[in-house]
């Protein structure tokens, strides 16, 4: 990790990229632009969501379970060799074969020295039109939770959990100084005229207000492309992949319609900085929120 005068810089490193309908092409693509983003000085890689396929949940298929694959297995091992071939810390999104009938949506976190860390499975699943996830994915068990990694103290939400303050919060609970969140997010392309930018708009605050609210860095990593494995509308991946600051500042952004790696340093020093000054964490009622167990409060 390197120090500077103002504490601990580490350079975050977001992939960002269209997808094919061959995953090991889409492999192959992911370890590329990993490999570069390594070359560029990254210290702490994301892929975006599910980077081994075009997004399948827009309809219910059961052949597309045969895109799953096992953790360990055959992608976690081509990352956990880049890993250490660079000595950098890689989040790798997957689908996972748990066992027959049981699939989750996954992200391995792999350390600097290639061992893998753990894995984060995602918690909430939505079911909206074409994101039919709970056909695929069965709800996380793992709960929330952060890695000491070579590069600092991260943690790993997926796609849909973006939207829940609960999740970055317990996240940010375990010491996550970053909350990585891979994505693959876009318009139905009826809507975006009339919906695409409140959509985009409230996508990316309610992200930044996680930072806010926790003190600490939150990078997105989404995909591009216009998707349409059904003919049809299909889903337009509106990119945008973003890094924001513990103050909720958008520190660096990519574009909507091109492949880019996104690297961005962070002073980690800045968390603890933020949470002295802002003590959100130090005033929570924690005695009077019982109601957060519950559904409604009547």
């Amino acid at each position: 990790m390197k120090r500077s005068s103002s504490g601990q810089i580490v350079k975050l490193g977001l992939l960002q990229s269209a997808c094919s309908t061959d995953p090991k092409a889409n492999l192959k693509k992911a370890l590329t632009l990993a490999e570069r983003a390594a070359g560029q000085g990254a210290q702490i890689i994301c892929t975006q969501e599910l980077f081994r396929s075009q997004y399948f949940c827009q309809s219910e298929d059961h052949e597309n379970f045969q895109l799953a694959e096992p953790i360990p297995g055959p992608s976690t091992g081509a990352f956990q060799k880049l890993a250490r071939k660079h000595k950098v810390v890689v989040i790798a999104s997957l689908f996972e074969k748990r066992a027959a009938g049981i699939y989750h949506n996954t992200a391995a976190i792999i350390d600097a020295d290639g061992s893998l860390l753990g894995t984060y499975r995602k918690m909430h699943i939505p079911d909206d039109p074409l994101y039919y996830e709970k056909f695929y994915f069965t709800p996380g068990d793992l709960g929330f939770r952060a890695w000491k990694t070579k590069f600092g103290q991260i943690g790993v939400l997926i796609c849909w959990d973006q939207w829940y303050p609960e999740a970055a919060r317990l996240t940010a609970m375990q010491g996550a100084q970053i909350i990585f969140y891979p994505t693959a997010i876009g318009w139905h392309p009826s809507e975006k005229k009339s919906h695409g930018a409140n959509q985009h708009g409230a996508w990316e605050l309610i992200q930044r207000s996680h930072a806010v609210a926790n003190g600490c860095y939150v990078a997105s990593a989404n995909r591009i492309g216009h998707e349409r494995p059904l003919g049809g509308d299909g889903i337009e991946f509106w990119g945008q992949s973003f890094v924001a600051g513990t103050s909720g500042e958008i520190l660096a952004k990519a574009r909507a319609d091109q492949e880019e790696i996104l690297i961005v340093p962070v002073d980690l020093a800045q968390v603890d900085a933020t949470r002295t000054h802002w003590p959100f964490l130090r005033d929570r009622r924690i005695d009077a929120y019982g109601g957060l167990t519950k559904r409604l409060i009547d």
